[in-house]
């Protein structure tokens, strides 16, 4: 496809990574010089609300060298939204989403490169195994992969993060979808296209820490399910008609015997039992209900994803 921009664009959601910027032009500068493709790359660094020298050290980059952008929002969005953001101000005729820790190898674009010259529009990265995470995270994210394509039409590949290439038609499609709730992996799914993996080790990581807490995953977690799939909520609609259908069944074991033995109907305690197990029911219900409703006030508000508030370079 022709394009006036580069033909690589690796985009970067940092946030507090002062320490992990220079780290990071330095290594992936030598990957995407190496490959020596005549249309040239950019790095684009979307800056989510840092509150360190990360913006600084953006803008001594390009100083440095035009090639590295950024993009500063006024504040910490998410990183969905700095993702979209990246997205939507990426030049290249392929983008790749990538973190700035180095635990996804640059040296991988070489190879999602060719497979996109195979004719592939998506190549995603797959970690060849998870070892690099302590053993709680693994297991956990084995059973969400699962959990969510049982659950949902926007089937995601098992153990591969948003580390992709993507074609530019496939990010036009992104670009043009309204929804303000994001998650991105779910949305790279749904847009579909012909699609390859690359299998790669994970580093551990060496600079900075984490942003992610277990909470904070855990409410990506319900995004990606809730943005997905309506099953959740159809799962408590048939769990009500079922019990409906036991309390049914019970009520008339009791009228048939006490009408035909006479037996007292004991067991206040069972009736409170009942009453807790099926009020828990309720509200477990109501709060999934309350995601889904969330999610609909805030696409009718109809705010605008990310708010930028400086540009970084051209």
């Amino acid at each position: 496809m022709a394009s006036s921009g580069p033909l690589i664009s690796v985009i970067v959601p940092v946030k507090n990574e002062e320490d992990a910027i220079d780290i990071f032009i330095g290594r992936v500068n030598g990957v995407l010089d190496a490959l020596k493709e005549p249309e040239g790359w950019e790095i684009l660094f979307i800056d989510d609300g840092s509150t360190d020298a990360t913006l600084a050290k953006i803008m001594l980059a390009n100083k440095a060298d035009a090639r590295v952008r950024g993009l500063s929002l006024s504040r910490n969005f998410g990183k969905e939204a700095a993702l979209t953001a990246g997205l939507d101000h990426a030049r290249g005729q392929v983008v790749v989403p990538m973190d700035v820790d180095m635990q996804d190898p640059p040296e991988v674009v070489g190879p999602m490169l060719a497979k996109w010259r195979e004719g592939y529009e998506v190549v995603y990265g797959v970690r060849a195994n998870r070892t690099s995470d302590p053993l709680p995270k693994r297991l956990t994210a084995d059973w969400y992969y699962r959990a969510h394509n049982w659950i949902s039409d926007d089937k995601i590949p098992e153990h591969a993060g948003d580390f992709r290439l993507l074609d530019r038609r496939v990010v036009d499609v992104i670009k043009a979808l309204p929804e303000r709730n994001r998650f991105m992996k779910g949305l790279f799914a749904w847009s579909g296209f012909r699609s390859a993996a690359v299998e790669y080790e994970r580093a551990e990581r060496t600079v900075g820490t984490t942003k992610f807490n277990y909470w904070k995953l855990w409410r990506l977690a319900l995004d990606g399910i809730t943005s997905g799939s309506t099953m959740p909520l159809k799962i408590w609609s048939y769990l009500g008609g079922f019990i409906a259908f036991l309390a049914l069944l019970y009520a008339s074991f009791i009228v048939i015997r006490t009408i035909l033995f006479g037996t007292d109907v004991a067991g206040y305690a069972s009736l409170i039992v009942a009453i807790l197990f099926l009020g828990g029911l309720q509200l477990l219900s109501l709060g999934v209900l309350g995601e889904y409703v969330g999610r609909i006030l805030v696409e009718v508000k109809q705010r605008p994803v990310y708010v930028i508030q400086q540009h970084i370079g051209d």
